[in-house]
């Protein structure tokens, strides 16, 4: 375990209250070691960020490799009749995304609160990656569409529950200027985290020829990666970090105020969760489309649509894996909405190759480029929104901003599959609907970049003075 200046810590009394709390030490002969944010200035090593970022790998492989095996199941298994698909599901998206609206933020407020032996995000993160695996299990085994859409909400509960807590990790632990830097290694873990569930389903569906039983292995197999990165950070991280004062607060209040309206003067990241929820819907399309895509508009087998995921996770994988750390470098040196607007270009032309790929090859050039501009979002995103959110709450701001994360992929199934696609296959024939929705697409970039544009991007390491100094 990785333990500096800042995070070694010792009990006090409180007087007023007649409890103990925990405040951080400040050797006398150190340095500044915070900020006025409360965040620290000496820097961390990178195997240190990298355990810290660790956990997004698990949630990423569970999400796209869950939705992405159900969507496989709904295609060939026989879930829902032809041509329904996109409705199908609608219907086990809905069934969670509320609850995920919800918890997220609520937890995440709760947690900037609590106090344990673990830290005050830990016990969260354990509890519901424990939950998920069951959760898991219970979508793996249920062969109709109401059981697997139960589970489903389940397992937004659970998922949610860890969620909110963890994303406060980065605003929490990491020194201002190491921000890009990290935010580029959460980047990387969710892009390798949605290459490995995707890769998981891949196989689960070529598999599912010979096995009956494949999609209960792969399922199980994304819970394992999830369970084995949230061990990574509740063994290895140290939160380091004093909690909120409660200042006599109940529980109930603390949950209360995750829905506070003193988050409306917060323009910029208002508008920046309504930039990143278009910019995610779009960029959501292409994975939650791509069974029906290669099946409805190529005409692919189980089998041959199997392996050209493979192929094309590959591809997506590569390019997104090389794109993430050159763009969280880039978004230091010219800014971190540049580098999202070109993310926007990239990824509304890389959608357009797609809805309009007259061959195969065409519409894989348009799923690298996507990629790249998929990598170099994940990169930025983080860093950004890690910059202008209020470092008292970071828990209940950064579990609001993944409500557009949470419901992202549920308006793109809405709006995307059971409006668009379905609509679009019944009136102009099988096949033209997920060309459609990949259009859909390159409009939800769009709005995306507009709705950035009132963002005032700062930079906290350029202008917090050091607390030690201050005082």
């Amino acid at each position: 375990m990785v333990r500096s200046d800042y995070q070694r810590r010792s009990p006090v009394l409180d007087a007023a209250h007649g409890i103990e709390s925990i405040v951080d030490e400040v050797p006398m002969t150190a340095g500044p070691t915070h900020d006025l944010d409360g965040r620290p200035t000496k820097p961390l090593p990178l195997a240190h960020l990298i355990r810290i970022s660790m956990y997004w790998l698990g949630i990423s492989a569970v999400w796209s490799g869950i939705l992405d095996i159900v969507n496989n199941r709904l295609q060939y298994t026989g879930l829902v009749p032809k041509g329904s698909e996109g409705l199908g599901g609608l219907q086990i998206a809905l069934a969670g995304t509320f609850i995920a609206i919800l918890v997220q933020p609520t937890i995440g407020t709760i947690s900037d609160y609590t106090m344990t032996r673990w830290g005050r995000r830990k016990p969260y993160i354990f509890i519901g990656a424990v939950l998920d695996v069951a959760f898991l299990w219970g979508v793996a085994t249920s062969n109709t569409l109401p059981a697997v859409a139960a589970f489903v909400t389940m397992l937004q509960f659970s998922s949610n529950f860890a969620q909110g807590p963890f994303q406060g990790y980065v605003p929490d632990l990491v020194p201002a200027k190491q921000v890009g830097l990290a935010s580029g290694l959460i980047g990387l873990m969710a892009a390798l985290g949605n290459v490995a569930g995707y890769a998981v389903s891949a196989v689960a569906l070529v598999l599912s020829q010979t096995d009956p039983n494949a999609f209960v292995y792969g399922t199980m197999a994304i819970g394992l990666i999830e369970f084995l990165t949230m061990l990574s950070v509740v063994l290895h991280v140290d939160e380091g970090k004093t909690v909120k004062p409660r200042a006599g607060k109940s529980w109930f209040a603390i949950a209360r105020e995750a829905w506070g309206t003193d988050i409306l003067r917060e323009h910029s990241f208002l508008w920046l969760v309504g930039s990143r929820f278009c910019i995610l819907t779009g960029a959501a399309l292409y994975p939650i489309m791509a069974t029906f895509y290669l099946a409805q508009v190529f005409g692919l087998d189980q089998r041959a649509a199997g392996d050209t995921k493979l192929v094309l996770l590959a591809i997506v994988g590569l390019c997104v894996t090389l794109s993430v750390v050159p763009s969280s470098r880039l978004s230091d040196r010219i800014g971190r909405k540049k580098v999202i607007y070109g993310s926007c270009v990239a990824g509304a032309v890389g959608l357009g190759m797609g809805a309009v790929a007259p061959v195969l090859p065409v519409a894989l050039a348009g799923a690298a480029l996507f990629a790249v501009a998929a990598g170099a979002f994940l990169a930025v995103d983080w860093a950004l929104m890690s910059d202008i959110v209020p470092k008292a709450s970071t828990g209940r701001y950064m579990g609001i901003s993944n409500v557009a994360t949470a419901s992202a992929g549920t308006v793109a199934l809405a709006l995307g599959g059971a409006a668009v696609m379905d609509t679009v296959n019944h009136a102009f024939g099988y096949g033209a609907g997920p060309r459609a929705a990949l259009g859909f697409g390159v409009v939800c970039y769009i709005l995306g970049a507009l709705l950035l544009k009132p963002v005032v991007e700062r930079r906290r390491e350029l202008e917090a003075a050091p607390l030690d100094a201050a005082s």
